[in-house]
């Protein structure tokens, strides 16, 4: 039998109007170096989701982050050779409240960039950014309706 794995994880969408703060995978994560993703990673043993997205937000963008809600929670498998993983997704709305864009000196991200939503088709992106898009543009056209 294949070895399982399950990972949780939180992840943040801070956006303006136009543009959303990507973060670049590094080459700690050579299946994806190169790949934008969103700022996020996994939960450490007894954390939080709701702690560990400021966490990993905090560390990867420097950015201190309120999180306000919910986006979505999105679901990956993949099935290797050696393993099957499984990554449930914690999405979420946040604001910025402080601190200043930097780089992660040393992780799996490398580099943090605001990029326009009108131009993300020109990325390399991993599919979460594109689940995160859509939540981001349902909860957009919602408060617009109310």
């Amino acid at each position: 039998m294949k070895n399982q794995r399950l990972r949780v994880s939180a992840y943040a969408l801070i956006h303006d109007s136009e543009r959303i703060l990507l973060c670049r995978l590094s080459k700690e994560l050579p299946e994806w170096e190169g790949c934008w993703t969103l700022p996020g990673g996994g939960l450490e043993f007894g954390e939080s989701p709701d702690d560990a997205v400021v966490r990993e937000v905090r560390e990867e963008t420097g950015l201190i982050i309120k999180q306000e809600g919910i986006a979505g929670i999105d679901n990956l498998f993949i099935k290797r050779d050696y393993e099957e993983f499984q990554g449930i997704r914690i999405i979420y709305n946040v604001k910025v409240v402080g601190g200043e864009l930097q780089h992660e000196a040393s992780g799996t991200t490398d580099r943090c960039e605001w990029h326009r939503l009108d131009q993300l088709s020109e990325l390399k992106l991993v599919e979460l950014v594109e689940s995160g898009v859509n939540m981001l543009q349902k909860n957009l056209q919602q408060q617009s309706v109310k």
